[in-house]
């Protein structure tokens, strides 16, 4: 019983001595602890560490037992001092078994407590990374289209001025065909009335002929 109890407590340091270093063995044996503590795992251990608690308090009461005896004879015997030392070795030793359980299960589980705080930590780091990123990126941009809207404003004030020539323009020709319309309507009087003085010099001369040829007969 005392040698098995020996061999657990130093299994059970050298495991905490390898939960305080980082080394390769570190991610094994935390990889064992997760196993043991999924499904029937938990169970078993609470089985063991009860039977081992309740073990405890029997070599206790045998202690406190063989206490009583001597306060009544006086004296402790041989064989009751042997088995008083026996039951406390025993007693200081599965107590020290149960403390180093707990150490150890708290360190794995402060452990693990501590990866999960540094993944979220480095989450937490890669989404103030994107987001001073998307803010630089949104800058960028927001620079990009300033000046593309300045660009376009240059552009907008040319057309603008092109297009207040091209009215000019426009205009200037609107009046200048008003008055070639206006200069081809009075071409087309006078025409007119140049065809009509011709009309009219034609029945002059016609009727000039016609008397003339009337005094030959």
């Amino acid at each position: 019983m005392i040698q098995l109890l020996y061999t657990v407590i130093f299994s059970q340091m050298a495991l905490i001595m390898t939960l305080l270093f980082k080394t390769p063995l570190r991610k094994l044996v935390i990889m064992s602890l997760d196993r043991v503590k999924r499904g029937r795992g938990p169970v078993v251990v609470k089985t063991v560490g009860g039977t081992l608690f309740i073990v405890l308090m029997s070599s206790v009461y045998s202690i406190l037992k063989i206490q009583q005896r001597t306060l009544e004879t006086g004296a402790l015997n041989p064989t009751d001092q042997i088995l008083m030392s026996k039951h406390m070795l025993e007693a200081s030793l599965m107590g020290f078994l149960l403390f180093l359980s707990l150490m150890m299960d708290r360190l794995h589980h402060y452990i693990r407590e501590l990866r999960l705080l540094r993944k979220a930590m480095e989450a937490a780091k890669k989404q103030t990374r994107s987001f001073e990123d998307g803010k630089n990126d949104n800058v960028d941009e927001r620079k990009g289209l300033g000046d593309d809207i300045a660009t376009l404003k240059t552009k907008i004030k040319k057309l603008e001025s092109e297009c207040e020539m091209k009215d000019k323009e426009a205009n200037a020709a609107k009046a200048e065909a008003e008055a070639l319309k206006k200069q081809s309507e009075g071409f087309l009087l006078e025409y007119d009335r140049l065809l009509a003085d011709n009309q009219h010099l034609r029945n002059q001369l016609e009727s000039i002929d016609h008397s003339d040829s009337k005094k030959d007969m």
